[in-house]
Order: C-alpha cells, then structure tokens, then sequence
C-alpha cells in the first residue's frame, strides 16, 4: 500500500467549493487503497488579511505572536477539510504542528524543520486514517508556535513525505505544472514534463513562483521526487526529480526561462581596492537583511580603485542608501544608481556541454536592440540585467532562440 502526500496551496483551498472539489481528489485517492496524508496552507487572502491586522496594531508586532496569528489560518483550511472527508463518510481529522509535532530551529518567521515525531500520525495513519496536517507552521524548544516562511507548506510536504518514507508527493497548485516561461509574459510557454532539481533550484531562486527555493532544496537534498499540478483541471503536471537523460523537447541545451522585475544597480565608484572593501559594503546589508544578487567589479588601470556593482530589489533601495551613506568603513568617489531594471535568466544543464550558449542569448537580445547592464554566470545559467520595459520583447526573442516555443 502506497503512501502518498498531497499538499493543497492556498487558491486550492480558497473557497468552499474549492475545498469541496479537493476533498473529492483526495476521496479518490483513499479510494484507489493508497494511504493519504493531506497537507494544507491557508485559504488565499487569508494570511495577507492577517498580517493587514498585525501591522493595525503595532508597526513592530512582536514576532512570536506574529506567528501565532498568521498560522491560523492554515488551521481553518485543515478542519474545513476534515469536515468535508468526514461527510463524505472517510475518517480524517486535522492535526497541527504542535500535536504531531513537527520541530523547527531558527528565528520566528523563517524557521526550518529540524525534525517530525510521527509516532502519533504513523498510528492514524495505519488505521485507515487521513491526518490533515498544517502546512507552513512548527513549533520551537520554546514550546512557542513558529512558521516556516510563505509558502513554506511545500516544504511541510516534502518533510513529511521523507519521513514517512511517502510513494509520492504531490504539490496541488493553480496551474498545471512548470512553464518553460512565465505563460502571463509569454503566450507560447510551454509545460515542462520533468526538471531537474537543479533546474527549478535556479528557476525558484531568480524568479519562478511555482515552488519555494528552500522546498526545491529539502526535495533535492532528500531526494524526493515532486510533482507539480493542478488541482482545477484534471491533467497530468511537472515531475521535479533527479538527472534523467531524456529532455521533453528534444536534445534541449535551455530549460525555462526566469525573469523579475523592479530590480535596482547600485555602483559605488572610487573605492579604494585593498583587502576587505567588499566586505565593509555587504555586511551592513546582510545584517539589515537586504538581498545583494549580481555583483560586478571592475578595477582601475592604475589598480588602486575599483568600481563596485550590485544588485537588490527596489523596496530596499531606500535603507540601502542610508547603510552606505552612513558606513565609516569605506570612502568612495560616487554613489549612483539606476532604477526599473529587469533580470532575465536562462536555465539549463544542457549548457553546460553546449558551448555558444552565451552569445546566442547576447546576439538574440542585440537583434531586438535590448541593451544589456549586468551579466551573472553559472555552470546551469545565465542572467542579464536590462530595462524593465523590455522583459516581455527579451522573453519572447530567448524564448524563439532556444526552441522553447
């Protein structure tokens, strides 16, 4: 007998007709003899009203309470379900992270699963039981609730599957799989039948939506096989799993192509090169959380400057500014920065036997007259700083480049 996880995001389970419809595919799968665990996130809108509410009550709302408050919602979405299963004549019952438990180290907000005691759950399970568990929420040594980050079900999920030693995992969400492309800028995206690890790794970290950067790792260091679909069309979705020889389209070099938008350069000019100036610059940022992504550096002729070049999203333009201004430790000729910037990023394994790869990306952007600001390598992809008012004519021109359409 199988044991398969299902995890429900929150447009899944964002009305009741909806949880009604999700009842019915987890009914099918009790129904074929699998045994079923069930791991929910809020119903949408419902986490964004929460924090609305904390932030109404004090700008700086105090972080374990924070999350108490916006775990409630997950724990709605699980009975609902229960509820539902239960009527529809199958035993199930909600369990929260406290009651299985499902133990977490690190800060309030951003903790990571550190360990699940599935004794209890193992026990329901057997008897024929479908636990519907919470996703998104663990709790400390503290005895204090705590939360995984947003969209951190998926990582519940895959946490769970391991340890219960799951068939499958399966990632129910809106749409139905991974996208070569994100399908809102590019109407010829196509449905990627299976990714590497590695691949989505990139995708999820430079901008593709469909899964958490952390989940995509826990799943790749556990080496548990995902499957992406979606829970409102009945179609087959997107196999995350490890090296396979075997591309959907071919002896395809790209993958998917990631983008974001709003990002902004900084360039810091003048500051004198010597041993630890890099570091002077990026710890302040790190301390005061704020994301530093490409970083560019050119040194003078005269080999006693450099220029230094980064990039970080927009809402942290403002503090960034303030850190630099105000840090003692290093002394620059100008400060300057530009705004409304875009990164696009192409992902592949295939490119790492494939030479050309680059210049096929910088000639295809050149035949459209995109000009380009950054560049970032690594073995698997390339990304490009541009305007932002380009994004969609560079997605469709790599797009066509790489075969994807």
């Amino acid at each position: 007998m199988k044991t398969i996880i299902l995890k429900f995001g929150g447009t899944s389970v964002g009305s009741i007709e909806r949880i009604k419809k999700v009842s019915q595919i987890i009914y099918q799968y009790k129904k074929k003899g699998n045994k079923v665990v069930v791991v929910s996130s809020a119903m949408s809108g419902v986490t964004n009203d929460l924090i609305k509410k904390s932030k109404l009550i004090s700008k700086d709302f105090e972080r374990a309470e924070y999350d108490v408050l916006v775990s409630t919602g997950e724990q709605a979405a699980c009975a609902l379900i229960a509820g539902r299963l239960n009527h529809l004549g199958l035993k199930a019952r909600s369990w929260m992270s406290w009651q299985i438990p499902i133990l977490t180290d690190g800060p309030y907000s951003n903790a990571r699963i550190n360990k699940i005691i599935s004794k209890q759950l193992l026990k329901y399970l057997n008897s024929g039981g479908i636990p519907i568990i919470t996703g998104f929420q663990g709790i400390n040594n503290l005895s204090r609730l705590t939360t995984i980050g947003r969209s951190g079900s998926d990582a519940s999920a895959i946490m769970i599957a391991k340890n219960l030693n799951a068939s499958e995992c399966i990632i129910y969400t809106d749409v139905e799989g991974i996208y070569t492309t994100d399908p809102r800028f590019h109407k010829r995206a196509k449905k990627i039948n299976q990714i590497e690890y590695d691949e989505i790794l990139e995708m999820a970290s430079l901008g593709s939506k469909v899964m958490q950067p952390n989940s995509v790792q826990d799943a790749k260091l556990n080496n548990i096989d995902v499957i992406v679909k979606s829970s409102f069309v009945n179609k087959p979705g997107t196999l995350i799993t490890k090296s396979f020889k075997k591309k959907d389209f071919g002896n395809q070099i790209i993958t998917g192509i990631s983008s974001t938008k709003n990002d902004v350069k900084i360039t810091i000019a003048g500051v004198k090169d010597k041993p630890g100036v890099a570091a002077y610059i990026f710890e302040p940022l790190s301390k005061n959380l704020i994301n530093v992504d490409m970083v560019v550096q050119n040194i003078s002729l005269n080999g006693k400057e450099t220029d230094l070049t980064f990039t970080i999203k927009s809402e942290d333009l403002k503090r960034t500014e303030k850190i630099i201004r105000e840090n003692k430790n290093i002394f620059y000729k100008k400060l300057s920065f530009d705004k409304n910037l875009a990164k696009i990023s192409i992902i592949g394994v295939g490119m790492i036997t494939t030479p050309g790869t680059t210049y096929r990306m910088f000639k295809a952007l050149a035949s459209k007259k995109i000009n380009i600001m950054v560049i970032s390598t690594s073995e698997i992809k390339i990304s490009v700083l541009i305007s932002s008012k380009f994004i969609k004519k560079a997605i469709a021109v790599l797009h066509k480049e790489f075969n994807l359409d």
